[in-house]
């Protein structure tokens, strides 16, 4: 009898196990996706090398029910994770001979050996310190205290001032050490700079929220300590990237003005106080992708360009001579950094835009290796001081990112370092989406875009059509790998297969990864090219998907996928018959003002280029928007103000409109915190679509 009802309850937890492992997407809910524990838990985020650089620390945590913890793990491949010791400081500064760490801790600077054992205090005072900084000598210990610039000898215990600001005068803060008695300074001056309110409701009193916003003016200056003098290289509103060489002769300083169409790369001789500029370029769009870096040894340059039309190496002299391009063809590359004085490691999608390998370059033969294989999508590269491991994260299609390490000395394979997937989201069945290159409407242009099928399709019947469009315009999210920015979405998608949608997205035009004439194409007209773009996407999927019922389609996203959504609806209503737009630009004036930074190189000034930000704002087509379109935004938002959701839902009432629906969230920012307004958001837009499309 004991034997049979063993059978029997062993039985009864197999047939349980079984089905729990089966678990299909059509069991998927709202409330597993948005709520803890998270299916995909947090993933682990890159923190640091460890100082002897055979380890990193990271950050994960599989349940989110509670913060993340800090870890740290072995990188020659043996699987030896542990939590990492109370005394790690995640903001050290490792000493060039690799003995001493020094870091801010508390507004004071403290030193400790390369274990972080033997902490100690050294520079205490009721003032702010910050910022350490090591000199080449690993002797000299420059800082920051209350906006000025001090240097400290650790052996000698001898402290002196650098700077002298005046009191109201922008703060110090340390570009690099120039060899052993210069300093290359840095300051900010944001005086020129506007202030503006997001005020805040849910408090006892409303708060204003203010908040400064422009463009700043920055100060370059070399300090030299034997002389104590601070002198000025140069001022002005530009965008600034820096470089030292290591033996402290140059300075490289690569400037691209406050509309990022003009770009300067001067270096400075900081010997004898001669300047050349040895790189330049302009564009009728915007700048993106750009940094310079110094060899290892000697002053070749390195810098990004897409002055042949694609992000390639270059390699420059101090004098501008023997300018080298080091890449060709119709492929980016999004990283690179020099592994010595003649080689050069980077990211490249010259296999194809949906994915990234890393190889190396050989500036003396010009002879490029590949160093992996496998497809899928690697980001956030980090080099270690030694050079020989390369960490990033890699995915694939539903596999959410892990690290990796690649030993470069050895790149035989890629070892994965992280091990943090919950089992929860393994034993769901995802659908691998159908990635598609298919040719715009110009007859040349190749755009990319994925679809996902609707689960369990009846022969002869049609689906509606979901399209989901990224934000932030100048951004990458088609390719063969999770969603880094917007894996809610990715699942959320998976979802709405499971209830009878197609669902397709598409890299519209000015997304990244496509080369310049792909990204710029918007500028003067947003809106626009990146609507045609997708309108040709949805005309692939009705010629090349039968069952998609095209004439339902429906069209969601958040901050530019937000105005995209209510653009394309407004402007094109024959290929959208619903929208849900969240955190929606609706005026580009009022996100000029916000964040010229962002609008001024793609719209120019609301004064001088009015019509382009009339022609590209939905609130200009209010008037004629006759589909239903449903508005979420958060009341706390610093990013697209609640003051556009307000003059657009005005203008629709105005237009006697009856065809929206608004929510607001009155605690949430431009990104939602809170599990429940996440939930209660895309809760609405699946109800929605559901009543419009179906």
């Amino acid at each position: 009898m004991k034997k049979a009802l063993f059978l029997f309850f062993g039985l009864l937890f197999a047939s349980t196990y079984n089905a729990t492992a089966q678990q299909g997407v059509d069991t998927l809910s709202l409330k597993s996706i948005f709520y803890p524990p998270l299916l995909a838990g947090h993933r682990p985020d890159f923190v640091r090398f460890a100082p002897h650089g055979l380890r990193i620390y990271y950050t994960a945590n599989d349940s989110s029910l509670k913060k993340n913890k800090l870890y740290d793990v072995n990188l020659k491949g043996h699987i030896h994770q542990q939590k990492a010791k109370d005394n790690f400081e995640r903001n050290y500064r490792l000493a060039p001979n690799g003995k001493k760490i020094a870091y801010a801790k508390n507004g004071d600077i403290w030193l400790a050996d390369a274990d972080f054992s033997h902490a100690r205090k050294i520079v205490s005072s009721p003032r702010h310190e910050n910022d350490p900084v090591w000199g080449p000598d690993s002797h000299q210990l420059a800082f920051v205290q209350n906006g000025n610039v001090w240097v400290m000898n650790i052996d000698q215990s001898e402290l002196r001032q650098v700077t002298h600001k005046k009191d109201k005068a922008p703060a110090y803060s340390i570009i690099g050490w120039a060899g052993s008695n210069k300093l290359v300074l840095i300051q900010y001056n944001h005086s020129g700079e506007k202030i503006y309110y997001f005020p805040q409701y849910i408090h006892k009193y409303v708060e204003p929220g203010k908040s400064r916003r422009g463009v700043a003016r920055k100060i370059i200056s070399l300090a030299r300590l034997d002389s104590s003098s601070v002198k000025k290289l140069y001022s002005g509103p530009d965008y600034l990237t820096t470089s030292i060489s290591n033996d402290g002769k140059y300075l490289a300083v690569d400037r691209r003005d406050d509309v990022r169409k003009h770009r300067t790369i001067e270096e400075y001789n900081l010997i004898n106080g001669d300047s050349t500029a040895v790189f330049r370029d302009s564009t009728k769009g915007w700048f993106h992708g750009t940094n310079i870096a110094f060899a290892p040894e000697g002053h070749t340059l390195m810098l990004k360009s897409e002055r042949d039309g694609w992000n390639h190496i270059y390699t420059v002299q101090p004098d501008g001579s023997d300018l080298t391009e080091w890449n060709h063809g119709k492929f980016q590359v999004p990283w690179a950094h020099w592994l010595n004085k003649h080689k050069i490691v980077f990211a490249s999608t010259k296999v194809g835009p949906g994915q990234r390998q890393v190889y190396t370059v050989n500036t003396r033969n010009d002879h490029v290796k590949k160093l992996t294989s496998q497809t899928g999508y690697r980001e956030n590269f980090h080099l270690g001081r030694n050079k020989k491991y390369l960490v990033y994260k890699y995915s694939y299609f539903n596999e959410p990112w892990e690290l990796y390490s690649l030993n470069l000395k050895h790149p035989k394979k890629e070892t994965r370092l992280t091990h943090t997937i919950p089992e929860r989201f393994k034993k769901m069945d995802w659908q691998k989406p159908d990635y598609i290159r298919f040719t715009a409407r110009d007859g040349t242009t190749k755009v990319s875009m994925t679809v996902l099928k609707p689960r369990h399709k009846k022969p002869g019947k049609k689906y509606p059509v979901m399209v989901f469009v990224h934000g932030a315009g100048t951004l990458q999210n088609v390719y063969k790998g999770w969603s880094n920015h917007y894996y809610r979405e990715y699942m959320f998608n998976q979802y709405l297969t499971a209830h009878g949608y197609y669902v397709m997205q598409v890299d519209y035009r000015q997304s990244l990864g496509y080369g310049r004439k792909f990204r710029e194409a918007v500028t003067g007209w947003l809106g626009k090219y990146e609507t045609h773009d997708i309108e040709d996407g949805i005309k692939y999927l009705a010629a090349h998907y039968p069952q998609a019922d095209t004439s339902r389609t429906g069209i969601y996203g958040g901050s530019y996928g937000g105005f995209m959504s209510l653009y394309a609806t407004s402007t094109a209503p024959q290929y959208f018959d619903a929208a849900a737009a969240l955190r929606a630009v609706t005026d580009w004036k009022n996100y000029y003002y916000y964040n010229p930074w962002y609008t001024r190189p793609r719209l120019g000034t609301p004064q001088a280029d009015s019509a382009a930000y009339a022609r590209s704002s939905p609130i200009t087509y209010a008037d004629s928007l006759k589909r239903p379109v449903l508005l979420l935004q958060g009341l706390r938002d610093h990013n697209v103000g609640f003051k556009d959701m307000a003059e657009y839902v005005h203008r629709l009432i105005e237009d006697n409109n009856k065809h929206f629906q608004m929510m607001m969230y009155p605690t949430e920012p431009h990104t939602f915190k809170h599990a429940d307004d996440w939930y209660d958001e895309y809760r609405r837009i699946f109800n929605f679509m559901n009543t419009h499309l179906k």
